[in-house]
């Protein structure tokens, strides 16, 4: 800390001795006291010196008081009090008054103090993480202290402390629970805090944004009050400007978010308000500015379209409009919503049209843009206003052919108004144009050169534009004004700059002959334009003139390369002649050049909006330095191109304008079959649409003409029963469509499903026998082979038992349905018998004849329904008797398989007991080879055991064997 020595030296008057051994035994004190008591009314009193006396307390004080940090956190006081010494020893604020004469050197020395113990203080990055602790704290001794201090730690060297809270764990997070503190004090300067951490790091920023600071801080402004809200809502202005600025990533989360449409009652203001205090302007202005962060030409444009649709979509442009339109409204804040309004409606058709329409509450009612434009025309009107106007009229131009349709369409003869009560954007822009005010023709030229702007349509609409100069002279085409006024020079006096009218001429021709050859056509047609182009160009003029000359040259060139030869003396070959002869092809390039080279070139071209600090300055406009880019580099191979050259591009050109036509008329025809085959799916669907109609309504017919033959057939039966009365019951039923026949044959169904009955029982009786005889045939369990067979074929068994459950069960149900048949055609019988005997007898009357035959008619249609049923039953039980034999075939087909398995598990046990016969020979014939061997060795006098254990004892069975050969030979 030598270093921090030296700027004592700079001082004006430094601190008595005693003074300074006060702070050195104040600091042994912290050191060394072992009470806390002791160490914290010693903190306390280096608190109170630290304002004076900065320099020596932060030389011997900072490292105890960091310790204290670290030790004592228990006691909430003595932490206080050393978060706001070190606060003072790092902060620049000052409080004492200075003197005017040392202002300047004491800020410097205060500022490098700063900087420097700020630096002594993150040298270790443990220290800064402490203080991120600390503020977890709620103690306001304790959070409100730590806050300030790292504010100010920000403000000192606030790349590297925002790279250390970058990589502390839950760093930015423990910041962002400020805003939630129910204390203002800590809200208000939290929100601060994160001002200073989010400045220029793209990375904290979308931290914040994530840690949902975009509703907390909404909801502050809310409560503040919006626009008419104090400073704490301009400090969370500030803060969402530092989150959104340049930072696409958090500009689609705030459009995502839904938070634009919270953005639009900040701006409801009205003509009736209660007055425009600093603060509210200040609110208001960071408002419309936070809107221009959203919709900035700098930002995407896929961004910055999204956010102008969700910004007319909840009002908030109607919202501006209505300030534009207001009275009353401060001239800086009228100013910043025509700004606002222009990047909102820049490029965006529905927004477009929508200013389109907005009128001005006037009587009568005149559009917004006309309005605005008699503003920008109007001298007296503020600079900064006027230059926001032209940035709104262009903004409503961009990409906007409709609106520059409508705009020229002013200035044609059909639709000027004859009688003069109505003023038109284009009279408001050719008055600009010729007016004596060299801004105003500047801004106008401007205006009018963005309606044409890349609209070949309307450059040739505006060939047709008279103007009428003086009584009694013909009218002049506005194109010949233009060359004119720009002959004339500086003959004419106008308040302003002396070429800014010249150069405002200038732009607007080159804009209106560029890419559109019949314009260059009717600019050559006047003699006296090409004489006076090349004049200017040649003749050596002073550095303010060579800005026309560059334009004068680019012109001329836009004038060659744009040619189609139409005219014969200013054919391509006979201009580049001419300016090789009077201008030289060097000299005229170097002419050209002096556009770009201009120092107020590379300024029009970084931003759309016409900025300027004085008028002087409004020379070039953004748009044309696009113009001067695209075009520099052609021209200049144009003039060096040889005739045969030229021939040649021709050609190409040509051919190439040949393929386009014909590509067009293709494209016309395929346009034109399109809306054909549209009209034909058209036809096609109401066609069908007439079909199921037509389908409908015969349909209808056809059961209205069955009724009608019902009835038709009723009263025939009627009348038949009335001169006959006989046969009731034979006529009702086949009236209704009940023939004996019908009854046989149900009779004969019933009698083949009784008999399929008995077949299948038939059938199931001798499942079942088979079934017995495969039981008794199975053989016994011999071996385990044998065994696992028999268990094997007692499952497949089992199987087969409980198919053949089913399948009776089936059966039964069948016949128990087959019975229910029976008994409802006994019943039907019955019902028929007793129908016959209850037939009307001939002279009763006629009246209990009708009821009778209407209960006869009822009755029959029951007999119809339950025969249907009948039908529909019998049909069901035919369905499950295919079903019962599909199970029988199949059930006939594993039995078979059995009985296969069956044969072959005989095969096998028959080999078995073949091979078991076998082993017990041959156990036998062992067993007599033993019991002679030990026959032998009792003879001669060995001892033998009798072994029980021999036929469990298998695996020492051959060792012993072998033992016993031994033995023997030995005793032979």
């Amino acid at each position: 800390m030598n270093f921090l020595r030296g700027v004592m030296g700079g001082q004006s008057a430094g601190p008595q001795h005693t003074e300074a051994e006060t702070i050195q035994k104040l600091c042994d004190r912290v050191a060394s006291s072992t009470l806390l008591d002791d160490r914290r009314d010693a903190v306390r009193a280096l608190k109170s010196l630290s304002k004076k006396y900065r320099l020596e307390v932060g030389i011997q004080a900072m490292e105890h008081l960091i310790r204290v940090l670290q030790t004592d956190r228990s006691d909430s006081e003595i932490i206080g009090y050393a978060l706001d010494t070190l606060y003072n020893i790092i902060s620049n604020d000052e409080e004492e008054e200075v003197d005017d004469v040392e202002e300047e050197n004491s800020t410097r020395q205060s500022e490098d103090l700063g900087s420097q113990f700020t630096e002594i203080f993150i040298k270790q990055q443990e220290n800064v993480t402490l203080l991120l602790s600390l503020l977890e704290e709620f103690d306001f001794h304790v959070r409100w202290p730590g806050v300030k201090l790292l504010t100010s730690l920000l403000k000192q060297l606030g790349p590297q402390v925002q790279q250390i809270i970058l990589v502390s764990p839950m760093g930015v997070s423990r910041l962002m629970d400020l805003l939630a503190d129910s204390r203002e004090v800590i809200r208000n300067d939290g929100v601060l805090l994160l001002q200073a951490l989010t400045r220029s790091n793209g990375a904290i920023q979308k931290i914040v944004a994530f840690e949902n600071a975009f509703e907390r801080l909404l909801d502050i402004i809310t409560e503040e009050g919006n626009s008419d809200g104090g400073i704490v809502v301009e400090d969370c202005l500030i803060l969402l400007q530092n989150l959104l600025k340049n930072n696409n990533s958090n500009q689609n989360f705030f459009k995502e978010g839904s938070y634009i449409q919270r953005m639009k009652p900040w701006f409801e203001v009205g003509d009736e308000n209660s007055g425009w205090s600093a603060q509210k302007v200040t609110n208001l202005h960071l408002m419309l500015q936070l809107v221009r962060v959203l919709v900035s030409p700098n930002n995407p444009p896929g961004a910055t379209s999204s956010c102008q649709k969700a910004m007319f979509q909840c009002g908030l442009l109607q919202q501006l409009c209505t300030i534009l339109m207001a009275t009353g409204v401060p001239a800086d804040i009228l100013t910043e919503t025509i700004n606002t309004v222009s990047e909102v409606i820049r490029g965006c058709q529905v927004n477009q049209d929508y200013f389109a329409s907005v009128n001005a509450p006037s009587n009568p009612p005149r559009p917004a843009i006309v309005v605005l434009l008699m503003s920008m025309v109007n001298e007296r009107q503020p600079f900064v206003l006027r230059c926001a106007v032209l940035y709104c009229f262009q903004c409503f131009l961009y990409k906007n052919q409709k609106g520059q349709g409508e705009i020229v369409s002013t200035l044609l003869p059909s639709t000027i108004d004859a009688t003069g009560n109505t003023v038109s954007a284009g009279q408001l822009l050719c008055g600009g144009l010729f007016s004596t005010d060299s801004l105003s023709n500047w801004c106008a030229a401007v205006a009018l050169a963005h309606a044409l702007q890349e609209n070949a349509t309307q450059k040739e609409q505006l060939l047709r534009v008279q103007l009428a100069t003086s009584i009694g002279n013909p009218p002049v085409s506005l194109l010949q004004q233009c060359t004119n006024i720009l002959s004339q020079g500086d003959k004419i006096n106008r308040r302003g700059s002396k070429i800014q009218t010249r150069v405002g001429l200038l732009m607007l021709l080159c804009t209106w002959l560029s890419n559109c050859p019949i314009a260059v056509t009717h600019f050559l047609h006047n003699s006296a334009n090409v004489p006076f182009l090349t004049g200017q160009i040649a003749e050596n003029l002073g550095e303010e003139e060579q800005l026309v000359q560059g334009l004068c040259a680019l012109l001329l060139g836009i004038s060659i390369y744009f040619n189609d030869n139409s005219l014969e003396t200013y054919m391509k070959e006979k201009l580049k002649q001419l300016i090789e002869k009077r201008i030289g092809k060097e000299n005229f390039i170097e002419k050209l050049g002096f556009i770009s080279k201009h120092e107020l070139y590379s300024r029009a071209s970084q931003k759309p909006q016409p900025n300027f600090p004085s008028p002087e300055y409004m020379i070039f406009d953004h748009e044309f330095t696009k113009l001067v880019k695209e075009l520099e580099g052609v021209i200049t191979k144009a003039i060096y191109k040889s005739s045969e050259e030229d021939k040649k591009e021709e050609e190409v050109k040509k051919t190439l304008e040949q393929h386009d036509s014909i590509v067009t008329h293709y494209k016309n025809m395929i346009r034109e079959q399109d809306l054909q085959l549209e009209e034909l799916k058209q036809q096609i669907s109401t066609l069908k649409c007439q079909n199921e109609q037509l389908q409908t309504a015969v349909t209808q017919q056809v059961s209205q003409i069955q009724q009608h033959k019902d009835q038709y057939n009723l009263l025939k039966v009627q009348l038949g029963k009335d001169s006959q009365h006989q046969g009731p019951y034979s006529d009702g039923a086949q009236m209704n469509g009940i023939q004996p026949e019908e009854i046989s044959r149900l009779r004969e169904e019933i009698e083949e499903l009784k008999s399929n009955r008995e077949l299948l029982q038939s059938q199931l009786a001798e499942k079942d026998s088979l079934i017995e005889n495969l039981k008794s045939s199975q053989p016994s369990p011999g071996t385990n082979e044998q065994s696992s067979a028999t268990a094997g074929d007692s499952e497949q068994i089992a199987e087969l038992k409980q198919e053949l459950a089913t399948l009776k069960s089936q059966l039964n149900s069948q016949s128990v349905e087959i019975a229910k048949l029976q008994t409802e055609k006994q019943e039907l019988l019955q019902k028929t018998e007793a129908f016959v005997k209850s037939a009307p007898v001939p002279g009763e009357s006629e009246t209990v004849i009708a009821t009778k035959t209407t209960d006869v008619e009822g009755r029959l249609s029951a007999l119809l329904q339950e025969t249907k049923e009948l039908k529909n039953e019998i049909k069901a039980l035919s369905e499950e008797r295919t079903a019962i034999k599909e199970q029988l075939d199949s059930s006939n087909s594993t039995i078979a398989i059995l009985q296969n398995e069956k044969n072959k598990l005989e095969v096998d046990i028959i080999d078995a007991k073949r091979e078991q016969d076998d082993l017990l020979v041959l156990l036998a014939d062992q067993d007599q080879k033993i019991f002679s061997l030990k026959n032998k060795l009792k003879e001669l006098g060995h001892p033998v055991e009798e072994e029980d254990e021999l036929e469990s004892g298998d695996q020492d069975d051959e060792d012993d064997e072998d033992e016993d050969d031994g033995k023997e030979q030995g005793h032979i």
